[in-house]
């Protein structure tokens, strides 16, 4: 089990990366904020992709299953940050997603 859970932390240390990387410059270029919000921003992604780097198993395999840990971390995003609560289809598209990535990462393989 150990090897899930640190899959799955690294997954969401991925997500958390991305989704700063991504709203510094949003609130440059939507909220007005200071330009050097980009720096950070910057970093941020490149921390990202560092992060993403970091699985053993095929690159495309990584994108397909982190795609339902960024859901689930984007939605918790809106109600920490944005302040919006998650409606009960955020919670269940999010659950659904982070099954998807169980099973494109833990499931059986062959090979």
């Amino acid at each position: 089990m150990l090897p899930e859970l640190k899959t799955v932390g690294l997954f969401l240390v991925t997500a958390l990366a991305e989704i700063v990387g991504c709203y510094l410059p949003y609130l440059w270029l939507r909220e007005g904020k200071t330009i050097w919000l980009l720096v950070p921003g910057a970093l941020s992604l490149l921390a990202f992709a560092w992060l993403l780097s970091l699985h053993p198993t095929a690159a495309g395999r990584v994108y397909a299953a982190y795609g339902g840990v960024y859901i689930f971390m984007a939605i918790l995003w809106l109600w920490a940050v944005d302040g919006v609560k998650p409606t009960a289809w955020d919670l269940v598209g999010s659950g659904v997603a982070l099954v998807g990535m169980a099973i494109i990462m833990f499931g059986p393989r062959s090979t």
